[in-house]
């Protein structure tokens, strides 16, 4: 089962900063961030559409240029990074799983993954549309959608898709479904996950992989069941 840092390890470090990340790179198999554009759309980290919750700016990532975002602190004096930041760093260390917020955005996107690729990526989104985008823009890349609630079939969705994982929220996770992914031979990741038990159930379940934000502590978990 691979470790995803969720943010980077936002259990342990300032979400989405590169901090985060190479804290999280310790321990896990990929590294999750999320990525809006800024006025001048270059792709940055940062998962809620307001500056406020997580750095001392404040009002909507796309009202600042690049530029402008660099004078915020997004926690311990680290910076809002850039994608192509992010990229560079986990390169040749671990995967990196790319998390689009904004519909709207893939063109820049997969242009800065295009141009400096990690060695394992996947592209995942609640939109079904930027799903469809990236995997035109991107030949060959592994996406994956993402399902908070229970609507209709999601692995039917996702497989009709074309998508190659589903992204499912713990609190849906159920050997039912599990086995409704395997028929459609579809990836199962489920998120978040912090807890002992919760990764229990996980592995009890057998599924792919889990999201959480503390790697190093589900990395530990896993390695002292193999004892």
């Amino acid at each position: 089962m691979f470790i995803i840092g969720h943010r980077g390890a936002r259990g342990v470090e300032p979400e989405n900063t590169l901090l985060a990340v190479r804290t999280g790179m310790a321990c896990a198999d990929y590294i999750e961030v999320d990525v809006r554009l800024t006025r001048d759309r270059i792709p940055v980290i940062m998962h809620d559409l307001l500056l406020d919750r997580t750095t001392n700016g404040t009002g909507p990532v796309n009202e600042y240029t690049l530029e402008n975002l660099k004078a915020f602190d997004a926690g311990k004096g680290e910076k809002i990074p850039t994608l192509e930041g992010v990229c560079s760093i986990v390169k040749g260390h671990c995967g990196l799983v790319v998390e689009i917020k904004e519909p709207g955005s893939e063109s820049e996107i997969c242009s800065v993954l295009r141009g400096n690729p990690p060695e394992n990526l996947f592209i995942v989104s609640f939109h079904p549309e930027s799903i469809l985008s990236v995997k035109d823009l991107l030949s060959g890349v592994k996406t994956g959608i993402i399902y908070s609630r229970a609507v209709g079939d999601l692995p039917g969705d996702a497989k009709e898709l074309g998508a190659d994982a589903i992204l499912l929220k713990f609190a849906l996770l159920t050997g039912e479904l599990v086995r409704a992914c395997r028929k459609k031979s579809l990836l199962i990741i489920s998120w978040t996950l912090d807890t002992p038990e919760e990764f229990r159930i996980a592995h009890d379940l057998g599924i792919d992989g889990l999201a959480t934000d503390d790697p190093c502590r589900a990395r530990h978990y896993f390695m002292s069941r193999l004892k």
